[in-house]
C-alpha cells in the first residue's frame, strides 16, 4: 500500500519551512518513526518520521525547496506482516544514510559519459581503485550523517567530501568555519597531475574532480571570495536584530561584580552537589536566580510593551542564549522563581546539548520575559547585547579575570566580572535599570541573600 510523506503542521508562528537533506532514497528500506528528511525553520529543524516500515517509493520534492505545511514531500510502499518485520530489520541493519546526492551525480549515465573522451570510457578500473572509491564512499557517508543541516548544505554546494575536511569541532565534527577554511586552501592542496600517475580517467571519477557549482573566481592575487547563504536562522536572526534596534530606544548600563563568594561556595560544594544532582555546579545558575529576585523589586524589566500598554508579566520565563552552528538560539527556563540551583542546572545544559544536535522544539524557544547572554565563554570583557524583542531588557555575562581591586583599604587580587543590562529606555529608566543591576551585583557578592530574600 502506498503512503503520502507531507509535511508535518508547522508551528502557528512558522509559515514555511526549507526541506535541507533526505536520509532515505528511492528503493531504501524504511522502519516506523525513522527520521526520513530534516526541514529547516527559522527557529529550530523539524523530522520528518517514516508512519510505517516499508521502501521509499518516490521522492517528489528535492532538497533546498521550501514546502508548508500539508505539502506532499514523498511516497513509500508500507509493508505488511512478516514483510513489515523483515524491512524494520533491514533498515535498522543499514548504514547511517549518506547525504543527498548533487545534481550532477543524479545526471544519468548517457550525460555524463558525454564528459569523458572515448578512450577514457573504454579503460577498465583496477580493482584497488574501485576499493579505495567504495572505502572513500563508506567514510563519506557515515560523516554525512553527522554535519547539521547549514555545514551539509554547504558540503554539496561544493561537492565535497566530508571526510577530507578535517573538524575542530566537538568530537571532531565539521563546523562551516572548517569546510570555509578548507574552501580557502583546496586550491594549494590539489595533487599534481604527474603524482596522478597513468590512472584511467572514468565518468565517475570526473564528475568526483569536476569544478564545484559556483567556484570562487580566483583573482590575480590569489585571493578568494565564497558566496554562501544565509541559514533560514540567521536570516530569521538579522531580521529580529535589526527590528530591535529599529523599534526599541535601547541605552547599555554596565557595572562590575567580585565573584569571590560565588567561587569559594562553588569550591566547597562542588563535588557534593555533582554528586547529589548528576550535574556541574556552573554560574548560570547563580546569575539565573540573582536575576529573578531582582526582577521581582524592578518588575519592569520583566515587562513587554504592546502599542502604547506596558505588559507586567507576573511569571518568570528566563531565556538562556546558547551558540550553535547554525547560529544563536535562546530556550527558556520556564518558572524560573520556583526552580532549584540543581534544576536549573540540569535544564540549562539540557538545552544545550539538544541546541546543538538541532532537536529543540519550537515549544522550547517560544515566550521567555528576559534573557541571559554570556559572551564570556568566548572570552569577551564588556559588550553591549541587544534586547530579545518584545522583552525589555537583557543582562549580559562577560569574562571572569583576576584584576586587582581595593578591599577595606588593601590591594586585593579579585576575580571581577563586568556586567551589562541593555534596556528599553521607552519604559525603563535609567534609575531602575542601574539599581536592578546594582541588586544583581549585591546577590552575587553576597549568595545569601538569595536565600533570605534579602
Amino acid at each position: 500500500m502506498s503512503t503520502e510523506i507531507r509535511v508535518p503542521q508547522l508551528p502557528e508562528s512558522v509559515a514555511d519551512a526549507t526541506l535541507v537533506t533526505w536520509h532515505k532514497q528511492p528503493g531504501d528500506p524504511i522502519r516506523r518513526d525513522e527520521n526520513l528528511a530534516d526541514l529547516e525553520t527559522d527557529k529550530v529543524v523539524l523530522e520528518v518520521p517514516a508512519p510505517a516500515n516499508g521502501v521509499m517509493q518516490e521522492i517528489r520534492v528535492p532538497s533546498g525547496t521550501v514546502v508548508t505545511s500539508g505539502q506532499v514531500l514523498a511516497v513509500i510502499e508500507e509493508a505488511t506482516g512478516a514483510a513489515a518485520a523483515v524491512t524494520g530489520a533491514r533498515a535498522a541493519a543499514a548504514p547511517p544514510p549518506a547525504r543527498e546526492p548533487s545534481a550532477a551525480a543524479r545526471e544519468p549515465p548517457a550525460s555524463a559519459s558525454a564528459r569523458v573522451s572515448a578512450p577514457a570510457k573504454a579503460a577498465p578500473v583496477p580493482e584497488p581503485v574501485r576499493a579505495a572509491s567504495a572505502a572513500a564512499g563508506s567514510e563519506a557517508a557515515r560523516e554525512g550523517g553527522r554535519l547539521s543541516p547549514s555545514v551539509r548544505r554547504l558540503v554539496e554546494e561544493n561537492h565535497l567530501d566530508p571526510a577530507a575536511i578535517r573538524g575542530s569541532g566537538r568530537d571532531g565534527r565539521l563546523t562551516k568555519a572548517d569546510v570555509v577554511d578548507y574552501l580557502g586552501r583546496a586550491p594549494s592542496q590539489a595533487p599534481p597531475a604527474a603524482a596522478m600517475g597513468a590512472t584511467p580517467i572514468t565518468a565517475a571519477s570526473a564528475l568526483a574532480r569536476a569544478p564545484a557549482a559556483r567556484p570562487p573566481a580566483p583573482a590575480q592575487s590569489g585571493r578568494t571570495e565564497q558566496r554562501v547563504p544565509m541559514t533560514r536562522l540567521r536570516a530569521r536572526i538579522a531580521q529580529r536584530l535589526i527590528e530591535a534596534q529599529s523599534t526599541q530606544a535601547l541605552l547599555t548600563t554596565f557595572n562590575e561584580v567580585d565573584l569571590t563568594a560565588i567561587q569559594e561556595l562553588r569550591a566547597r560544594h562542588r563535588e557534593r552537589f555533582e554528586k547529589d544532582y548528576g550535574v556541574k555546579l556552573g554560574f548560570m545558575s547563580f546569575f539565573v536566580k540573582a536575576g529573578v529576585a531582582a526582577l521581582k523589586k524592578f518588575p519592569v524589566l520583566n515587562a513587554s510593551v504592546d502599542g502604547n500598554d506596558i505588559i507586567y508579566h507576573e511569571y518568570y520565563d528566563i531565556g538562556v542564549a546558547v551558540s550553535t552552528d547554525r547560529g544563536l538560539v535562546v530556550p527558556i527556563v520556564r518558572d524560573a522563581d520556583a526552580k532549584g540551583f540543581a534544576a536549573i542546572e540540569k535544564e540549562v545544559a539540557d538545552y544545550a546539548r539538544r541546541a546543538r544536535e538541532g532537536s529543540l522544539a519550537i515549544e522550547d524557544l517560544t515566550g521567555g520575559t528576559f534573557t541571559i547572554t554570556n559572551g564570556g565563554i568566548f572570552g569577551s570583557l564588556m559588550s553591549t547585547p541587544i534586547v530579545n524583542a518584545p522583552q525589555s531588557a537583557i543582562l549580559g555575562m562577560h569574562k571572569v579575570q583576576e584584576r586587582p581591586m581595593v578591599v577595606n583599604g588593601q590591594v586585593a587580587v579579585r576575580p571581577m566580572m563586568y556586567l551589562a543590562v541593555t534596556y528599553d529606555h521607552r519604559i525603563i529608566d535609567g534609575r531602575e535599570a542601574v539599581q536592578f543591576l546594582v541588586n544583581i551585583k549585591d546577590s552575587l557578592e553576597d549568595p545569601g541573600r538569595m536565600l533570605l530574600g534579602v
